[in-house]
């Protein structure tokens, strides 16, 4: 529970075949293109890896998205550690 709101935040994941993915409890897409997609959940920051990674579907309203590609990896950092990480991606985007 968030001790400060006495909100319960949800997350979910469900991924299949290593080729589709569930996501719920989104919050933000901070950036993507076919080998990453960078996530702000309800839990934290999520980066998937992999190859040719398509959004399929994507509601922020709901906090949901669905991808498909080749899925290599699924890696959660705290927010605080994300600063460094989308300085990286940005730098990378705009050499």
């Amino acid at each position: 529970m968030d001790e400060k709101n006495n909100v319960t935040k949800s997350h979910k994941v469900l991924l299949a075949n290593r080729k589709n993915g569930a996501f719920s409890g989104v919050v933000d897409v901070l950036s993507f293109d076919v080998a990453e997609i960078l996530l702000e959940t309800e839990l934290g920051m999520l980066l998937i890896k992999g190859h040719d990674l398509h959004v399929n579907r994507l509601s922020l309203e709901k906090g949901e998205i669905d991808i498909e590609g080749r899925i290599d990896s699924l890696t959660y950092s705290e927010p605080k550690n994300v600063a460094k990480q989308s300085e990286s991606l940005l730098g990378r985007l705009f050499k």
